[in-house]
Parts: structure tokens; sequence; C-alpha cells
């Protein structure tokens, strides 16, 4: 009975929630252009409603982030409907496609601060100082490089991003999501945003074209050292920001190392090509998928990010779906072959509570059929009747017989046959006065 209850145990516990390295995915609403952003030319022209995002990995306390990548089983994916902006200010270094290259000093310049890149934590450097991505709501230091900014190419009075409407969440004038860590991530490699030979970006992140997406089979942003959150409590690292009007959809694949140093890569679809050191991640897709996270029903899956309670149909009834099995039930929808008993075998439990019906019901084995050597009869649920049994070959003639007498609950006889002529043999057996009739071969 013990391994009954372990094995349900386990069943349940595997698809319950647990604690998971990626917690979560955050989209941050980090702005939304106004008019006055619109006037700006020097660094591009910035429609009206244009939504900044940002992109966190929130991962569980301990963990460092230590690479983004697409490869030829799991793509990098950034798209919209809609263009993406991408600051046209080059001048030391406006716009950029990787955050750590950014010149924090100019982020107060035109619309610097909404440029589209990726990164790993860190945006850019300011003299001593390396600051790095924080959720606006978790940001205690204030705005102070980003305000005040300088109002753009129309000196516009107050200056520009400063939108205070609902949609923004907290003002980039009270918080601009930026702190510093004492930490500073070493080792940053690339491959495959920029060309080559020229290190020109013509992705989503550079300003030469304008794009709505990108989708990459080989290429990656990594740093040696890896990287935590701000708090290093929430963890959460930011690993993109994109300005667009349109509707944003993406798909994320990471590098993520342990205390130790162990590496395990996280990707956002499992396509039946997960290597040994790939764990499938739902949160690496968005929007998330929706879908049944209830593991009481058959329906659930751990591919899904969120959960519909609406596709959760089907409650799991656990039982034994042998229909051989004395305790066959029909009402089942998953089996558990320990659960199934049969007459002789219970794993552990007691047949005549498991199976009450077969309490008043003798039970005949005989074993092993062929046979050359001996065969052995088995009885069981006897219960204080007489036995006594014969063997009949093909011909009709009796070559044994014999009276066991009273059995009380079970016994065992076995029975040599080596001198038998090899064919086919019959057992009559009566018990209590009832005859039944198994069938052997000798070989």
């Amino acid at each position: 009975m013990k391994q009954i209850i372990s094995i349900l145990s386990i069943l349940l516990c595997s698809i319950a929630l647990k604690a998971q390295v990626i917690e979560k995915i955050i989209v941050e609403t980090y702005y939304v252009s106004d008019a006055n952003d619109a006037t700006d030319s020097t660094g591009g022209h910035l429609p009206v409603g244009d939504t900044t995002y940002r992109i966190y990995v929130d991962l569980a306390k301990g963990y460092k982030l230590t690479k983004i990548y697409g490869d030829a089983y799991h793509p990098l994916k950034f798209a919209s409907d809609s263009v993406f902006f991408n600051n046209l200010d080059s001048n030391d270094n406006g716009g950029v496609t990787f955050a750590k290259d950014i010149n924090v000093r100019r982020l107060k310049q035109n619309t610097i601060a909404l440029d589209s890149w990726l990164t790993i934590g860190q945006i850019g450097k300011n003299g001593t100082k390396t600051y790095f991505g924080v959720p606006k709501v978790s940001d205690k230091s204030g705005a102070d490089m980003l305000m005040p900014n300088d109002g753009g190419s129309a000196n516009i009075s107050g200056g520009l991003l400063v939108n205070n409407a609902t949609s923004v969440g907290v003002p980039l004038t009270k918080s601009d999501g930026m702190d510093v860590m004492s930490e500073i991530p070493t080792g940053w490699n690339n491959y495959g945003i920029l060309d080559t030979i020229t290190s020109i970006d013509s992705s989503i992140f550079g300003s030469i074209i304008p794009r709505k997406s990108i989708q990459c089979t080989k290429c990656f942003l990594s740093n040696n050292s890896g990287v935590m959150g701000v708090d290093p409590d929430s963890n959460q690292v930011l690993v993109a920001q994109l300005t667009t009007k349109g509707k944003l959809s993406f798909a994320l694949n990471v590098e993520v190392a342990d205390s130790v140093g162990n590496l395990v890569n996280y990707v956002a679809n499992d396509d039946g090509n997960l290597l040994d050191n790939e764990k499938l991640s739902p949160f690496l897709v968005y929007p998330l998928v929706s879908g049944c996270l209830d593991p009481n029903y058959v329906e659930y899956s751990n591919k899904y990010g969120k959960n519909d309670q609406s596709q959760c149909k089907t409650l799991i009834v656990l039982g034994c779906l042998d229909p051989q099995a004395c305790n066959y039930d029909s009402k089942a929808n998953v089996n558990i072959e320990s659960m199934c008993c049969y007459p002789g075998y219970c794993n552990d439990r007691d047949l005549s509570i498991v199976c009450p019906e077969l309490s008043d019901n003798p039970q005949i084995f005989i074993y092993p059929n062929p046979t050359s050597k001996s065969v052995t009869l088995k009885f069981e649920a006897v219960k204080n009747k007489t036995v006594s049994y014969s063997i009949i070959n093909e011909s009709g003639i009796v070559v044994l017989k014999k009276d066991l007498g009273t059995i009380q609950i079970s016994t065992t006889e076995t029975i040599s046959i080596a001198d038998y002529q090899s064919g086919i043999y019959h057992c009559s057996i009566t018990i209590g006065g009832n005859t039944d009739t198994r069938t052997f071969i000798k070989q």
C-alpha cells in the first residue's frame, strides 16, 4: 500500500506548481509618446502613441542570466504589426543595438531614452558608474538620469518624455527605471545581430531600415559573468527595450547560471528537439499561451504560461484500467498500474477488501504452462473446503488422482510430470463439490 501512495504522490506532485528558475516574464509599459515627443526630428520621427516596452526575465533568487539567443530549433523572435522605433541621433552613440553601449549622459537628449535595444541587465555607463534596468515601480533612485529632458529639436518647454497619462504607469519624471550595482558584468560577446564584417545593424535594433520583426536562428548576446537583478531577492533582469505603435510579440531563449556556475538553457518552444541541458519555459513566449494549469484536470499542461480555467474540462480520475483486474474502474481516465489487483496479487493490499467479490470464489492457478518437468497448482480463497484433483491425458486416461483434504485458505501443489508423454493434459479440480478444469501442455 505504501508503494501505491508513493506513486500517487509522485504523480500529483510532479504536475503541481513547483518553484521555477524562470518565475515569469515582465513586460513593462515604460513610456507612451505624446504630441510633444512627436515634434523631435533630431532622433527621427516618433509618432504619437508609440509605446516603449521593457522586458524583464524574473529569475529565482541566486540565479544569473548569461545569454539570450536563437538557434535552429529555438529562434529568437521579436515582432510587431508596426515598425520599431530607433533613435537616429547617432552622434556619440545616440541610438545603439546593445544597451551596454549607451552613453548615459546623453539620455536627457531628445528621444534617445526610447531607442530599441537588447541587453542583459546593463544600461550603459556614466563615468565610474554602471547602470542597470529596474522596473519603474521598484526604482527608488528617481529620474535624475533622464530629467530634465532638453526638449528635442523643437526645444519644447519642460522637455520631452513627460507624458504622465495613466497608460504610462509611473511617469519617467518620477522614475527612470535605472539604478547602479556594485557587481559589473564582464566578457560581453554578440553574434548574428550586427553584420560580421561592417558591424552595421540592419535589424529592428538599427535605424537603417525600419522593420517590423526579427527572427534569428544563429544569434546571441552574452556575458561571461552573468547578471542578477538590481534587487537580488526579486531578481528581475532587463533583456530588451522595444518601441512600437503595434502589438508586441516575442519568443526568448535564455541561458541561466546557478550559484555554482552550472548552465541551463530555457527555451520558448519544445519541438521535440530538447537537449539534456535545455528546458521548456512557457513564460518565454509573449503573449502568453493560455490553457489549463490545474493539475486536477486531464487537459493540464506545463506548456501554458497563463491559466484559462474554461479549458479545464475533464477531472482526473485515477484508477485501474486493466479489464482483467478485479478492480477495473470504467470511470477512471488515468491508469495507475500498481492499483490493479488480481487473484493472488494485490500489491501488498488485502485482496478481500479491494475485491470483496472474490472472497467467496476460490481461485485456481496453474503454472508454468507449457512445462516440461513439473506443474504447480495454486488454490486461493478456498475457506475450509475439501480439494481434490485428477490429471487426464489426451486419451481420457486418469494418470494421477489426489485428495488434498480440507484447505483452510490456500495451498500450493507441485506435481512432477517429467515421466509424462508430451501432449495436452486436463486437470479436473473439485473444490467443495464444485468442479473446474484447467489445461496444460507437457513439452
